[in-house]
């Protein structure tokens, strides 16, 4: 009886994902939706991605409905999809070549 030798599986190199960002006037393009270690939150598909925005979107209408929120800050969102890649020791790359490593952009 033979055995079949054991399979070794690496990790992929890079995976792309997708964040939420918004532009500030401070730091410009910058992630609003962090997780751990304030690296940006890395969604699997860009639907995942829109729907946070969505979940997000629909609490403020609930809060404008309680009177907590006005109108005009319940209805609108500068938030947006960004697709990135992520590399294999957790670094994220954007579309844009900024990369971020424990939360902080590096050019």
């Amino acid at each position: 009886m033979t055995t079949n030798p054991a399979i070794q599986l690496t990790p992929p190199e890079h995976r792309p994902g997708f964040c939420i960002f918004i532009n500030t006037l401070c730091e410009g393009q910058t992630p609003s939706v962090r997780g751990i270690g304030g690296l940006p939150f890395v969604f699997c598909t860009r639907n995942e991605a829109e729907r946070e925005i969505a979940d997000t979107m629909i609490d403020r209408l609930q809060e404008f409905l309680e009177g907590q929120r006005d109108f005009d800050d319940a209805t609108s969102t500068e938030e947006y999809v960004v697709e990135v890649d992520v590399q294999s020791d957790g670094t994220i790359v954007c579309e844009d070549g900024r990369v971020f490593v424990s939360g902080q952009p590096r050019q």
